[in-house]
């Protein structure tokens, strides 16, 4: 059995009992997934976990009689969640991962090659190895509400205990590239249980509130005869398709920078040979060699960090107030009634459920405000995602006036409205003339100074920032902006809305741009500079493919919209004009009124001709050395100035808020790996083995 040493692992214990079914000659052996923890810390697998599971199976061969079947279920709410991923860092030779690897294969393999017919109840989430498990068993039910996934390609692994060999092979290989490619590199996209029935992951769906006894009975029937399935045969004609399309998933969405996704879609590839005895050995041979390898790369320790801001710092972030300092928010004021203020508008109303009303200069702009909520109110009870009386409540609650007095009675205010310091002090002063002393007022800006902004009122320390990032329906992140002036009270409302909205809130300091937007316009100066200096718009718009980031810089401009582009990059040439710069070919692109420096895929706009016509040009690793290097020398500065609480603050903003990869870490443990953090700045940002392989 493994010798492995798994960092402080919280054991799953595999508890056995046996059962007197109804129909079934003979007893039932279950065995239980428990690691002494309710719902909100999954089961997993550790070495203690697979060796518990071991001897449980072990015990099960000894029984007398032998159990006429053996089934697999888990603590409420809970299959299992697959590997235990907190004792990688303790992972720090090649042998110890292939251990570990190798006897998760063993243990699961057990079910499948079980002379007893092996079932796996599903109650609830099943999610990676714990997803393995139940795929090695020869029958599976589902609870109705379950969710299952492979998360690993997301987190710079591959499924390693067996999944990339047995789902396309018991699914078909097109829906399996789905599941364990287009999904995890969808944000980590988990599949709802019917709809994984429906694919063949699950043979029967029952409802959770008699979930184990419903799948017991089925089960008796599977063994009676009573209950026959009928599985799709697998064409192996199709893989040659599927595999080409689970390439250009990768590519289009990591520019090939991925270990983990590349190693999937190999073993994807290599599972065409099918589960006979030999194939699936050489299969599962080839997934400990990924496993191995990924298991003892960077990419992965900076995949884990990532997975850990986002689930445990984003949880409590760091710097905000006592959450008992909170006010009650039971009505929310917007002002503006366009695109950004009617979604913050829907937001609200979705997540908060109470009175919401916008106002504007003119009728015609707040009934249109006022239709856009209602609309898509109406587009997510047409998906059956709202109740008629639900769709009917909040479109009710959103209202819409010509007047400020309509905030008299509001909690929180939040601006929305051109990006004019002057237009959003006139806005604040008469918002304030009308609330009352302990209504909080929010501004959405995305560059401009919420101290200056809040400076010539009354009570500047209710003012704060709430910077939403577009589309405010997608994007997680929420920069919680404290002006010199804000109270911990406003503060920690604006932190308890953020959380109510399902948002993660990072606080940052009233500095130009705050974070994202900093970051992203100073490595896009870098970018349009190189073409101003004679490098080729498509060199300079692939230079960053290596990183895998989600779009090229140019796109990036593209979805932010080059008046906006242009409006944030001449704040920042006002606040540092050393380091940000203001090109001439953005100019031109607001100018000309032009989206995009491209006319069509990969030919620049000839309105825009000669935006490179510079006779210095850089090559594409020219230009990503001087981006990476811009990055680190802007994130020192950042973290000099206080702007946030720790460099994993930034991190955690570039994850969600810029949709950086979570194999770069954010950006801060790349740009540690390759060097650049510490030639320039003259430390790296993490300790060794943090995000990274120890020393």
């Amino acid at each position: 059995m493994t010798t492995a040493v798994f960092g402080d692992e919280v054991v799953t214990a595999a508890k056995v009992r046996y059962l007197r079914v109804p129909g079934v000659a003979g007893e039932l052996a279950l065995i239980t997934l428990d690691n002494g923890h309710d719902h909100t810390r999954p089961s997993t697998f550790g070495p203690g976990g697979l060796a518990s599971l071991d001897a449980a199976l072990d015990a099960i061969g000894a029984h007398t009689p032998a159990p006429a079947a053996i089934a697999v279920t888990g603590k409420p709410f809970i299959f299992a969640v697959g590997a235990d991923l907190s004792g990688v860092p303790s992972v720090t030779d090649a042998a110890t991962a292939r251990e570990i690897s190798a006897t998760g294969h063993r243990v699961f393999r057990r079910l499948k090659d079980s002379s007893i017919p092996t079932f796996a109840f599903v109650n609830g989430v099943a999610l990676g190895g714990g997803l393995e498990l139940a795929l090695h068993c020869h029958y599976r039910t589902v609870a109705g509400t379950a969710m299952v996934g492979f998360p690993e390609v997301f987190l710079g692994l591959v499924p390693g205990w067996g999944g990339t060999q047995l789902l396309p092979n018991l699914i078909g290989i097109d829906p399996a590239v789905t599941v364990i490619v287009e999904n995890a590199l969808a944000q980590n996209k988990m599949t709802p249980a019917p709809k994984a029935a429906k694919l063949g992951m699950a043979d029967a769906v029952f409802e959770p509130v008699d979930f184990l006894e419903r799948s017991l009975e089925w089960a008796a029937g599977v063994l009676a005869g009573d209950v026959t399935l009928s599985r799709p045969e697998v064409d192996p004609a199709d893989w040659d398709e599927a595999i080409a399309r689970a390439r250009a998933i990768v590519a289009g969405r990591t520019r090939n920078a991925a270990p983990g996704a590349l190693r999937a879609v190999e073993l994807l590839d290599l599972a065409r040979a099918g589960v006979g005895d030999a194939a699936f050995t050489a299969g599962t041979a080839a997934e400990d060699d990924a496993l191995t390898d990924l298991l003892m790369s960077d990419e992965l320790r900076a995949g884990l960090y990532s997975f850990d801001l986002v689930n445990k710092r984003a949880r409590r972030p760091a710097g905000a107030p006592d959450r008992s300092l909170a006010r009650k928010v039971a009505k929310v004021g917007v002002v503006g009634a366009g695109l950004m203020a009617s979604q913050l508008a829907l937001l609200f109303v979705r997540r908060l459920e109470v009175p919401v009303v916008l106002t504007d200069i003119d009728q015609a702009r707040v009934d249109k405000g006022v239709g856009y909520v209602h609309g898509e109110l109406d587009k997510l009870a047409a998906r059956g995602r709202l109740s008629p009386d639900a769709l009917n409540r909040l479109q009710g609650l959103v209202t819409g006036s010509l007047s400020k007095d309509v905030f008299a009675d509001a909690d929180l205010v939040i601006e929305a409205v051109f990006e004019e310091m002057s237009v959003k002090q006139q806005v604040f002063a008469e918002v304030e003339a009308v609330v009352s002393p302990e209504c909080v007022l929010a501004t959405n800006t995305s560059a401009l100074s919420v101290t200056e902004m809040a400076a010539k009122l009354e009570h500047p320390e209710r003012v704060v920032g709430l910077h939403f990032f577009n589309p405010v329906a997608v994007l997680p992140l929420l920069e919680v902006v404290r002006a010199e002036q804000t109270d911990d009270a406003s503060l920690a409302t604006a932190f308890a809305v953020g959380k109510a909205l399902k948002k993660s809130c990072v606080l940052v300091a009233d500095a130009p741009a705050f974070v994202v937007n900093r970051l992203l316009t100073r490595f896009l100066g870098e970018i349009t500079a190189a073409v101003e200096q004679g490098t080729p718009v498509a060199v300079a718009d692939r230079a960053l493919d290596p990183l895998g980031l989600p779009m090229t810089p140019f796109d990036l401009l593209t979805l932010v919209g080059p008046p906006v582009a242009l409006h944030v990059a001449e704040r920042m040439h006002e606040a540092f004009p050393d380091r940000f710069s203001v090109g001439a070919g953005l100019r031109k692109m607001v100018e000309l009124g032009k989206s995009s420096v491209y006319s069509e895929p990969g030919v620049v706009d000839p309105d825009l001709a000669g935006i490179d016509a510079g006779d210095s040009p850089l090559t594409g690793s020219e230009v990503r050395e001087r981006a990476e290097r811009a990055l680190a020398e802007e994130i020192r500065l950042m973290l000099d100035e206080g702007v946030v609480q720790a460099v994993q603050d930034i991190d955690l903003c570039m994850l969600l808020g810029a949709g950086w990869p979570f194999w770069l870490g954010g950006i801060s443990p790349h740009l540690d790996r390759t060097g650049v953090a510490e030639s320039l700045t003259g430390k790296r940002f993490l300790p060794r083995g943090v995000a990274s392989l120890p020393a």
